[in-house]
């Protein structure tokens, strides 16, 4: 069974940092692609930014130049670094990822439970 476990989140002000760890455990072969997403109360989950085995990354156009994703591979562990928060970045961040359990199995997408992130005077 595979899990993915966040931490990091809380309450910080605007123009404040963060850093968001998601940790994967379990039966694990190798990881693809991993991420960070966001939600609010009432609207579609986001991506945020993802980061392959490789290192290419992506960012939402709302967090570029603020958030830096990255991962260390022998830890099976993603970081978000957030910058320059802003009010609007207040959200549940989920992490993500794309695990196989055996070598040549097939990948399956794992979500964690979410931490949430507030960001306010």
């Amino acid at each position: 069974q595979v899990q993915l476990v966040e931490s990091g989140g809380g309450l910080v002000q605007p123009g404040g940092s963060l850093r968001l760890s998601c940790a994967a455990s379990g039966r694990i072969a190798s990881i693809n692609v991993m991420g960070w997403y966001r939600q609010a109360p009432g609207k579609q989950r986001e991506l945020v930014a993802t980061i392959t085995s490789g290192g290419s990354t992506n960012y939402a156009d709302s967090v570029k130049g603020r958030f830096t994703i990255s991962r260390d591979n022998a830890k099976n562990t993603v970081f978000l670094q957030m910058n320059s928060l802003k009010p609007e970045d207040t959200d549940v961040y989920y992490c993500n990822a794309d695990i196989r359990a055996f070598t040549y199995g097939r990948f399956s997408n794992y979500w964690g439970q979410g931490t949430q992130v507030t960001v306010s005077s």
